[in-house]
């Protein structure tokens, strides 16, 4: 059952980098790694092979007006935000390294997706590239707090060895959710621009993921058993990501006057700190670099 979070103004913990490493998927090919679910894997490894690509364009994004920021701690989570998605970046290439091998085409979607940040970064203003930053941090955000909530989208990740690693991303996206958007707001982003910028990135974001999934599914040989994939799919369309509370939580970034921490996350990040992290704030789940 979902949990979804009562509106609310809670500060978080404060945002700092970890340095962790996991231990990654060590399946055969076409080994679907998340539930032995046929669209969920696929989806799920479509979701990772654009992080790299996607967390270093957020953090040129916010970079770009970091020098603009006065307020002390704002400075703090910039620096915070900027070494959690260098994080993500380097772990979730590993990740994608091992999909790789396992039949996923993560590299190719890497490619495609360097290729479409990179033409945006020259039709865009950086404006606007900050406010589709805090526009795809809602989604990320979101994607997060429904997996840290949901009893049941946690039970598809028991036993599988994308755990330990989408739980740690999903907890430090819930961490630095507002960063981007602080950061707009304070070097005065337009309210035009921001609503105008979540229209563009959704667009985009959905065409992207169902193209690039169902052409990660064509290249595996179960898509081709027509009882298994109708399965496949009408779990995936009844999975909490889409709910009819999600579709609202997506969709009330565009609500005027609206702030990331309006879903406050407090509790949920108070549950997972004691869940994940040691007394020194490293998780424990992941192996500690050179350990």
């Amino acid at each position: 059952m979902t949990t979804t979070p009562s509106p609310g103004s809670g500060r978080h913990l404060p945002i700092r980098a970890r340095r962790v490493k996991f231990t990654f998927p060590s399946g055969a090919r076409h080994h679907h790694f998340v539930d032995n679910d046929l669209v969920m894997s696929h989806f799920v490894a479509v979701l990772s092979s654009v992080f790299p690509e996607g967390e270093d364009f957020f953090i040129r994004s916010v970079r770009n007006y970091s020098d603009q920021i006065t307020d002390p701690q704002l400075q703090q989570d910039i620096k915070g935000f900027i070494g959690q998605e260098s994080s993500h970046k380097s772990q979730h290439r590993m990740l994608n390294e091992r999909l790789q091998a396992m039949g996923y085409p993560t590299a190719k979607i890497d490619r495609h997706v360097k290729r479409r940040l990179s033409r945006a970064e020259r039709v865009y203003s950086t404006e606007m590239r900050l406010a589709a930053t805090a526009a795809l941090e809602h989604y990320t955000a979101t994607f997060a707090e429904i997996l840290l909530n949901d009893d049941d989208l946690l039970s598809l990740l028991d036993g599988s060895d994308v755990r330990s690693i989408l739980l740690w991303h999903a907890f430090e996206e819930a961490e630095h959710k507002a960063v981007a958007f602080d950061v707009y707001q304070a070097v005065g982003g337009s309210e035009r621009n921001r609503v105008r910028a979540m229209r563009i990135a959704t667009t985009i974001f959905i065409i992207e993921m169902v193209l690039q999934t169902t052409r990660s599914l064509l290249r595996d040989p179960a898509t081709y058993n027509p009882v298994r994939l109708l399965r496949s799919l009408n779990k995936f369309r009844k999975s909490p990501l889409f709910s009819r509370d999600a579709l609202r939580r997506y969709a009330s970034y565009t609500r005027p006057g609206f702030h990331p921490n309006d879903w406050d996350s407090t509790a949920t990040l108070e549950h997972w700190s004691d869940e994940l992290l040691d007394a020194s704030g490293r998780p424990m789940y992941a192996e500690a670099p050179g350990g």
